[in-house]
């Protein structure tokens, strides 16, 4: 039978190869595009959940920590200890709610609008390169079947990979 493995793998209740599960194979095809991108944030001293943290402030404004970590996809306990670290780096600011104190609400600094402008271009270029090797019209497939399997599925309960 060779590589293939039969359809009814599934169906009939045995477990599929982790060359074929799909949770493996995605943190497979994630490690292999963080890999390109790691080097540039390393640069900027900067971690995957950090960025993403900063990407989602610039992308949609202010909002509470607990909607930040569901978007981020980034645990609560980790989001709060790395709104402190980014605060003291000035690139993002905290302020508590006027009307619920208990809320604490984030957006992003100036300063952390000025290091993504710095960033962009070699994200960029990083893309570019994803694309030249993987094909620009086959990377807009896969996020297109990727948000499929979004929608399929719903969405994550801010489980992250801290």
């Amino acid at each position: 039978m060779g590589d293939q493995e039969p359809e009814n793998k599934v169906a009939s209740g045995h477990l599929r190869t982790t060359r074929r599960s799909l949770p493996i194979a995605l943190l497979r095809a994630r490690e292999s595009v963080m890999a390109h991108f790691r080097p540039m944030l390393s640069r900027y001293d900067l971690t995957e959940q950090q960025w993403r943290v900063m990407r989602v402030l610039a992308e949609e404004g202010e909002m509470d920590a607990t909607q930040l970590a569901a978007k981020a996809l980034i645990l609560a306990p980790s989001l709060t200890r790395m709104i402190r670290l980014l605060e003291k780096r000035l690139l993002i600011l905290i302020r508590k709610d006027a009307d619920d104190g208990r809320r604490t609400l984030v957006r992003i600094a100036p300063e952390g609008l000025a290091l993504i402008e710095r960033i962009r271009p070699e994200s960029a270029a990083v893309y570019q390169m994803l694309e030249t090797r993987c094909g620009g019209a086959e990377l807009e497939s896969l996020m297109d079947q990727l948000d499929r399997l979004v929608n399929c599925l719903g969405p994550a309960e801010a489980q992250g990979d801290d």
